[in-house]
């Protein structure tokens, strides 16, 4: 699936809503980077008390899958980690919506997340300091190698762009410092 119909599908209609976003993992990862194939997208979102109850308006209820409200305000309340999908049903298509909450890592991409032009749609995506920590973050998590090949095709294209020393000093505070220099030596 295109990146542009993923964009159609999910991050349209938070725009639509005027719900705060920034696209993240694999389509950041892309805009930055390479192109690569991925079936679902993952997107950071403000989601305030008072837009809990109309994410079932947001996402048509006969076009998608929404999780009741009440499963939304139970991630609501958690002050990191806190998720749930939407499912698009006529195709099966994923978003992953993970909730800004008091994270200070979600906190500060979403204060410097970039508008970008993706064919005919303009988004916002996380910055590419957020994509590598959370990218590294998850290899650490689940081990898979396409986290660490989406950071080296990011650095080859926009590597230039990057706030190193901010990169350095988060990659630090996180103990991810080693594996930030492997990906170097590689």
């Amino acid at each position: 699936m295109a990146a542009e119909d993923l964009l159609g599908l999910f991050v349209a209609p938070l725009e639509k809503a005027r719900i705060e976003y920034m696209i993240t993992g694999a389509i950041a990862a892309t805009v930055y980077g390479a192109p690569r194939v991925t079936e679902d997208i993952d997107i950071v979102v403000d989601i305030k008390q008072t837009d809990i109850s109309g994410m079932a308006e947001v996402y048509n209820p006969k076009d998608y899958y929404v999780p009741p409200a009440q499963v939304i305000a139970l991630e609501a309340r958690r002050p990191s980690r806190g998720h749930f999908n939407v499912i698009h049903m006529a195709t099966g298509l994923k978003a992953d919506l993970y909730l800004v909450g008091k994270d200070p890592l979600h906190l500060w991409a979403m204060a410097n997340r970039r508008q970008v032009r993706a064919g005919k749609m303009s988004c916002y995506v996380a910055p590419p300091e957020y994509v590598i920590v959370r990218k590294l973050e998850f290899h650490i998590e689940g081990g898979s190698e396409k986290h660490i090949e989406d950071i080296r095709r990011l650095l080859a294209v926009s590597g230039q762009d990057i706030d190193r020393p901010w990169l350095e000093n988060e990659l630090a505070k996180r103990g991810l410092s080693g594996m930030w220099a492997k990906i170097f030596e590689g």
